[in-house]
């Protein structure tokens, strides 16, 4: 009985072993585009990525995702810009110091996998859906958001800022 206890107890250690891999944060990253001024892209990024990446595409139902991010580490190359989307007009880092997505459900589909779950971001919460694919230890998603659903930039209407952000998250791993 004792050797049959201890078996088990190896094999489920090598299991949660084995799922959860670490982020790579040097080689991670997300980066946005959306419309400036109505005529050119602002691209950007935002490093510093951390937490729980567990992806095993044989068994979806035991995998999961809880990252964050530092909205303080935007970058879009401008460094006024930058300091100007960290304040309360924006991403407001002081107050809101993460934006942070937890996966409530992961599957397969006929370009790769696709999970769904909760994006908190200026202290609200949405669910969104991230289309992605996971290659040679590395997660590509991408997907749209509004920023007015986040109430990010509520006072600059459209013509100085796009509405909508497209976004790519790679996240590496070991």
């Amino acid at each position: 009985m004792m050797k049959i206890f201890f078996s088990l107890v190896c094999f489920l250690a090598l299991q949660l072993v084995c799922s959860a891999q670490e982020i790579v944060s040097k080689d991670s990253k997300v980066e946005f585009k959306i419309k400036g001024g109505g005529l050119f892209n602002i691209k950007g990024t935002f490093t510093g990525m951390q937490g729980d990446f567990s992806f095993n595409p044989e068994n979806l139902n035991q995998s999961s995702f809880d990252i964050c991010i530092a909205p303080s580490t935007v970058d879009t190359g401008n460094k006024k810009r930058d300091a100007h989307l960290k304040d309360p007009d924006f991403f407001e880092v002081e107050t809101y110091p993460n934006i942070c997505f937890k996966s409530t459900r992961i599957a397969k589909t006929m370009k790769g996998y696709t999970t769904v779950g909760l994006l908190t971001m200026h202290g609200i919460t949405k669910t969104v859906s991230i289309p992605f694919t996971f290659k040679n230890n590395t997660f590509k998603g991408q997907f749209t958001i509004n920023r007015f659903d986040y109430n990010i930039g509520q006072d600059f209407g459209t013509l100085r800022v796009g509405e909508e952000a497209n976004v790519t998250i790679t996240c590496v791993v070991n």
